[in-house]
């Protein structure tokens, strides 16, 4: 059989699709890319907002007009946090989750064998282990990304996430040091270790994040180790010591903040306090003083006043982010904050989010100004058309270098030291040093 996967959402997924392939590939069936050439397509789904679902949805309908022939499987978080729904959408032959996509490959079988399926989504209880898929190969062959940690204990009160995916669990070590040298063999220099709630990574057996990078670090043949999507909570003073022990490790902290004030984030349910982020933020920075720290924003959560939005953008500009993604809030189906009776308008979370944006701008700016006359190692990853090699700093910062009357002239999966000599809107421009980089 052909499969065609499509992946909707975060890296977390993109991972999992890279596995589900790996899976069905040994199973015998062949991977295409094209869903016109496909016998089954595999629709890996996020929930995360309703238009995501929207997003979803109309793939569904687009594949079956096209071939009313061709198997439609629908997977991932909106079938696992919306079984009902999932399997009311007609489309579609079959509905599995998050968990258990081991089955895959023989409910495809079973597909192609005429036998009728509806649903194989499994509720996930409390006891449930990590599940452990292939390590699949992904287009980018100079940096891989592992998945290392599934599910969420916060339940933020506009979050959906926790009952897609399950609670907290982590990939054993003894797994993860086999997977980062599988990585390595298929020609990865670096490994972005990413979760669904990344820094919760080991909390069943009272390890911590560190332990993961510890065990990455210490693989021959990889030479960075970076970090996917925080929350902020657990990076404590231990952690950061031993992270700022490794040579490997890249400084740069994706650490969500949603808003800055203390009031939305307590009917956000938030884990922490602005104060107690500034904190962490400054624990980072002693650590790690050339590192960038990146961060998620939400404006117009239910109840948010005037008042909350300028303290929390305040709060947000005194932090001097290397970036900021900012979002408005969506109400979700199934979770308390959407019950919430003081709903923002439309025309309010608009008038935030510019704002945001606008300050998201500047703070991104300074950063990559600040880049500049600093000499760092590049890991390079493609060659552009227009003339430039593209890499990435340790903390983050792409970096373009002209091609043009440079003696080297391929750079692709090689480091080279570069002296950044000027910045733009979204990266920094640089020429290699006279000294290569050996890491």
């Amino acid at each position: 059989m052909n499969c065609c996967f499509i992946t909707f959402g975060c890296k977390v997924n993109t991972c999992e699709t890279a596995g589900m392939e790996l899976m069905v590939q040994q199973a015998g069936h062949t991977v295409v890319k094209d869903p016109a050439q496909a016998d089954a397509v595999i629709l890996n789904s996020c929930t995360v907002t309703e238009s995501g679902d929207n997003r979803v949805r109309t793939a569904i309908r687009k594949i079956r007009q096209r071939d009313p022939q061709v198997y439609i499987v629908l997977t991932g978080c909106f079938a696992q946090a919306y079984p009902e729904r999932a399997a009311q959408i007609t489309e579609v032959d079959l509905v599995l989750g998050t968990k258990n996509r081991k089955r895959l490959p023989e409910l495809l079988h079973q597909l192609a064998a005429k036998e009728t399926i509806q649903t194989a989504v499994e509720a996930y209880t409390a006891k449930d282990a990590f599940e452990v898929l292939p390590s699949g190969i992904m287009p980018d062959n100079t940096r891989g990304f592992l998945k290392i940690q599934d599910g969420c204990n916060c339940f933020c009160s506009y979050c959906i996430i926790p009952y897609a995916r399950g609670r907290c669990r982590s990939m054993p070590l003894e797994v993860l040091k086999q997977s980062a040298a599988d990585f390595v063999k298929n020609g990865y220099q670096e490994i972005v270790l990413c979760g669904i709630n990344l820094g919760f990574y080991g909390m069943e057996w009272g390890g911590s994040l560190a332990d993961a990078v510890e065990c990455c670090a210490g693989t021959e043949g990889l030479h960075r180790v970076r970090l996917g999507s925080l929350e902020p909570e657990r990076l404590t003073e231990e952690v950061l010591s031993r992270l700022a022990a490794l040579p490997a490790f890249c400084p740069q902290f994706h650490l969500s903040l949603q808003s800055g004030c203390d009031r939305t984030l307590r009917r956000m349910n938030r884990r922490y306090t602005a104060s107690a982020y500034e904190e962490i933020c400054e624990r980072i920075r002693r650590y790690f003083p050339d590192c960038a720290i990146t961060t998620d924003f939400m404006v117009g959560f239910p109840g948010e006043t005037d008042a909350d939005f300028a303290e929390s953008l305040a709060m947000a500009e005194r932090m001097q982010f290397a970036a900021m993604h900012v979002f408005r809030y969506s109400p979700r189906a199934g979770t308390r904050a959407a019950q919430e009776p003081e709903q923002c308008t439309d025309s309010v979370k608009t008038r935030r989010m510019e704002q945001a944006q606008l300050a998201a701008k500047r703070a991104t700016k300074a950063f990559l100004e600040a880049q500049v006359g600093k000499v760092v190692p590049v890991l390079f990853e493609r060659e552009r058309n227009d003339g430039f090699h593209v890499g990435h700093a340790p903390n983050g910062t792409r970096i373009r270098v002209s091609a043009k009357n440079s003696k080297k002239k391929v750079c692709v999966i090689r480091f080279f030291c570069v002296k950044i000599k000027e910045s733009d809107a979204d990266c920094c421009y640089g020429s290699f040093a006279a000294a290569d980089a050996n890491s």
